[in-house]
């Protein structure tokens, strides 16, 4: 008969495993123009990119907004930014006359000194004083393409000098305006062949660059008449909202819409079909 074995004590308990917190997720910045209203589409743009995880820059510009039907909304920007912040974002709030030749100089750098590297860019602001051929004066002119055009290259070419080695996404805003809106328009027309370039020049650093054109969507500017007439052209009945055009812009930024480079997207319920 085999002996009956000794009993085993009891482990000891052994103090919790020590481990160092996980790291923090990597969180990629971006820089989104013209978010100057709680109402706009850049706001909406920012509500979205936060949700998805981006950390953002922010500029804004009071000036052309008094000058605009809305006028100023003095709390709005702070009002933003705090509710990005309790989104998990962290952000960066920066007046930015683009009209200035050397306004984004000196917004790049203090995107690098307060942010760092950007790994996305979205160009949702704009000068837009509706006038046609014969009474644009070439003060309104030269703003338009000042602020819409030559800005916007400038900042393109910027984000493409400070870009980490995986590159990054550019999304601009453009219009299909034309007549009675001709400096908007054609300042626009000028940004979508810029775009069209960066997607080539700019692709093989890892950059890839899209225009996209949401249709109209009501942020203010519209009066009841205007709005009803387009809702009544929308296929499916109703205008877009920022929510519809952050959509696109979230996707053109994801890494699954970075093989989307140097296209016009119409991404407007249909209203251009």
């Amino acid at each position: 008969m085999d002996a009956t074995p000794p009993a085993v004590p009891p482990a000891a308990p052994q103090p919790p495993e020590h481990r160092p917190p996980a790291p923090p997720a990597h969180r990629k910045t971006v820089l989104v123009t013209g978010v100057g209203r709680l109402a706009g589409i850049g706001a909406g743009i920012a509500r979205r990119l936060a949700a998805d995880g981006w950390d953002l820059v922010l500029t804004y510009w009071q000036d052309y907004d008094a000058r605009m039907p809305w006028g100023v909304q003095p709390d709005d920007v702070g009002r933003l930014t705090a509710e990005l912040r309790t989104a998990g974002a962290a952000v960066v709030a920066l007046p930015a006359d683009f009209q200035d030749p050397q306004a984004v100089d000196g917004l790049m750098a203090a995107v690098a000194a307060e942010a760092g590297p950007l790994q996305g860019m979205v160009l949702s602001h704009a000068e837009s004083v509706d006038s046609g051929i014969l009474d644009t004066s070439l003060e309104s002119f030269e703003r338009h393409f000042a602020v819409n055009t030559r800005a916007s290259w400038q900042l393109i070419a910027a984000f493409a000098r400070q870009a980490p080695p995986e590159g990054g996404a550019i999304v601009a805003l453009t219009s299909d305006h034309t007549a009675f809106n001709l400096p908007y328009g054609a300042s626009k027309g000028a940004l979508d062949r810029i775009v069209t370039a960066a997607a080539r020049e700019l692709g093989p650093m890892g950059i890839s660059a899209n225009v996209l054109n949401p249709g109209p969507v009501d942020t203010g500017w519209m009066d009841r008449t205007l709005r009803e007439e387009l809702a009544r052209r929308q296929p499916g009945g109703r205008l877009g909202t920022p929510a519809d055009v952050a959509g696109t812009v979230a996707f053109l930024l994801s890494p699954d819409g970075r093989w989307v480079s140097g296209q016009l997207v119409k991404a407007d319920g249909g209203f251009s079909a």
